[in-house]
Order: structure tokens, then sequence, then C-alpha cells
């Protein structure tokens, strides 16, 4: 006799019926794909067959139409539009009778302010998750060599004017800080690529740097491979991963950022698709009664989560709504100048045994300047002539763990 499993059922039977299930999975999988290629058809062009199965078969019908109108929905979210020139005008003349009110504006910023750098972004057509969705190579980037944008000098001017209180930004490039805004107006939430810590240090220190710190580190794996100079612990990168919780005051600065929100009347949103944002309540003012909120300007390409609470949505590349919003508040936008980057007096040089820890792209000084940290000018020959490793291409670290992580994706989708 057959063992019994349990519950009065036998093994035979257990296969049977575990048997039967996949053979039913597997009739309504068959089902679903029939059903989706008659429905491709036009109705004039099925025959009486195809008209019965689907009157037979009317939840799968149901159920591939419902696919058909939220695949449709993802396809249009993922489409850039840009607004028409006179309504561009108008947009941002709304935009800039607010700033002019405003007693409180707060700045949120994306991806989408760091294209024109050839920093590419995330979810556009040709970002990173985008390409590498469609199974597409993503190409290496060298973001040594990215400067801050046309919207970074903006958003530094209008802080210079006191328009702009606090900046918000979700980006590691590092071009906030380099564009000038002073760190106690930046939160930087998910780190900053050119920024390692000593988190024994109390309170932790920082160390500039003119180079991406982020090379040997990835998800969960944060130490950089230096040192502190003051306590000798292991130096480790601020980049906040997807699936991490960031813990560092700086350059995080929740602290900051929340505060900036509670007291915001105007909430500026510039090239972010938000759906990562959306997710800190405590940027939101949820916790206010609806009418007391801040107003909302969105700023973006594509459709953002929270289109639908917006005073307004811009449709427009960020460069071009602010310079029009510049033109609209009579302010003149400083050009970036590299000699006056601060990144060169702020850096802290390597130390000897350090300087071929990296093989990172350096950000370089002006021709001219030689009264440079030594880092910043790259390192030197050794002892028997031979040049350094050049750079490798952009590899680990917080910009290519989206490469990673999307392939791995990828490869499970395949099996």
């Amino acid at each position: 006799m057959e063992a019994d499993t349990g519950a009065g059922v036998s093994r035979a039977e257990k296969k049977a019926l575990d048997k039967a299930k996949i053979v039913h999975r597997e009739t309504e999988r068959n089902v679903l794909k029939t059903v989706t290629r008659i429905l491709k058809k036009a109705e004039d062009e099925r025959t009486e067959e195809e008209a019965r199965t689907l009157l037979r078969h009317p939840s799968a019908v149901e159920q591939v139409r419902g696919r058909s109108v939220r695949s449709g929905q993802q396809r249009r979210r993922r489409e850039e539009v840009c607004d028409g020139v006179e309504e561009l005008r108008t947009k941002v003349s709304q935009l800039a009778a607010a700033v002019r009110c405003a007693q409180h504006l707060v700045v949120y910023t994306g991806a989408g302010i760091s294209t024109a750098a050839s920093i590419p972004d995330y979810r556009g057509p040709n970002g990173v998750w985008t390409q590498l969705q469609k199974g597409q190579a993503v190409s290496s980037s060298d973001l040594g060599r990215a400067e801050p944008t046309l919207t970074h000098m903006c958003i530094k001017a209008l802080h210079q004017q006191n328009l702009v209180k606090h900046v918000v930004s979700q980006n590691c490039d590092g071009l906030h800080l380099r564009s000038g805004l002073p760190q106690h107006a930046l939160s930087e939430l998910h780190g900053n690529m050119l920024i390692e810590v000593c988190a024994s240090c109390i309170p932790a220190r920082e160390y500039v740097r003119v180079f991406d710190v982020t090379e040997r580190t990835a998800l969960r794996r944060h130490a950089t491979g230096r040192h502190c100079g003051r306590c000798g612990a292991e130096l480790r990168d601020t980049i906040v991963h997807f699936g991490e919780r960031g813990t560092l005051e700086q350059p995080l600065n929740w602290s900051g950022a929340a505060a900036a929100a509670g007291s915001a009347d105007l909430i500026l949103c510039l090239g972010s698709s938000l759906k990562v944002l959306k997710k800190y309540a405590c940027l939101w003012s949820m916790n206010r009664p609806a009418k007391r909120r801040p107003l909302l300007f969105i700023v973006n390409l594509q459709w953002t989560p929270k289109d639908d609470l917006a005073t307004l949505k811009i449709n427009g590349r960020c460069d071009e709504v602010m310079e029009l919003l510049m033109e609209e508040l009579d302010l003149q936008i400083p050009p970036y100048n590299k000699a006056e980057d601060p990144i060169f007096h702020q850096a802290t040089p390597l130390r000897p045994e350090e300087e071929l820890s990296h093989t990172r792209c350096l950000i370089a000084p002006p021709a001219g300047q030689e009264d440079q940290p030594p880092d910043a000018q790259g390192s030197a020959p050794d002892a028997q002539g031979h040049a350094p490793p050049a750079p490798q291409p952009v590899q680990g670290g917080w910009f290519g763990r989206g490469f990673s992580k999307g392939r791995k994706r990828k490869k499970r989708k395949t099996v």
C-alpha cells in the first residue's frame, strides 16, 4: 500500500493533484496565448472559431485587455512630452510669479538636471534602466569630466539671491557642491561620489576628493580602501544604494531636508521622476491639511506620480526652463568657472602611499594652477619612469551598480 502522507491523502493522490495543477496552469497559459493572438486581429478578420474561443473564455479576454491597457499606460508614461514655445513661456511666467511670492522655496533635483553634463539619467529614453530593459548595452561614462550645468548654476544664483532656501538632491555626482552651492543649503539624500568619510571619528570626518571614490564599493560594501589620517580607521563612501537606509549625517543632511520641507511654501521639482522621492513622506508635508501644503511645480519631460497633485506641470528640459525663469526674474546666470570650483580648495590630498589607490579620472584644475594638491594634478611617474595606470571605464560603485543590477534582473528573466 502507498504510504499515507496525512489528512487521508496518499502519496499517489498527492502526485496526481500536483500533476493536475501543472496541467491546469499550462492550459491557462495556452488559453491566454491564444486569446492574445486573436485580440490582436481586427474583428472583421477573425474566424467563427476564433470568435467562439473568445466567448468560451471571457475571463481570459478581460485579463488580456486589462494587461493591454496597463501596458499602454506605462508606455505613455515613459514618453517624453515637450510643451510648445508659447505654452512653455506662459508656464514659466506662472512659475516666476510663484517664486517672487514664495517665502520659503525648496528645490528637489534629480538625474534630469545632469543629463546636459553627459551623465545619463535612469528612466529617460536613453536612460540606464531603459536601455537595460531593452537588452541593450550601457556605455560607460567618465563622470570626472562632468561639470555643473546651466541648471546647477541657476540654482546657485537663486540661493545667493535668497530666493531658494534649500536644495534636496537625489544625485550623487557632486555637481551641486561644485557649482558653489554651500553644503549647509544642500541635502544629498543618496550621497556624493566625491566624498568619503571616517565613521569612527566623532563627528564623522569628511574627506573630499577630486575623483569618484566609489570604485571599490557597492551595495552593503562601502569601504574605499583608504584610511583616516587621524584615527587610521578604514574610510567608506557616502552612497545610499537601492535597498539601503542612509545613516550618515553628512552629506545626506536628512535633518536639513525635513526642516526645509516643513517650512516650505513652494516646492520646485527639477528633472526627477519622483518615483523614489514620493516615498519620503516628510518631504511632502502630508501631515498638513491639504490647503496648507506648499505649492508644487514640476519640471520634467515624463510623467511623475505627483503630476495630479502639482500646481503646475511644465513639460520641458531643465536648462531651457531655468534659462527662461532667470530671464523672467531679471537675474544673470553665472557661468561655471573651473578656476573657482570649490572642489580644488575643499579636497584633501592623498597620502603618498595612497596615490595609486584608484584608477578613476581626476577632476583636473585649469592649466596654470600649480598650487593645487598633488591629487588634483594626477599621479607622477614612478621611480622607473613608468606612467601611472590609465583610468578605466566606469564600473562598480554607485553608477556601475545599476548596470550589474539590471543585468542580473535580465538574466533571471531569460532563464
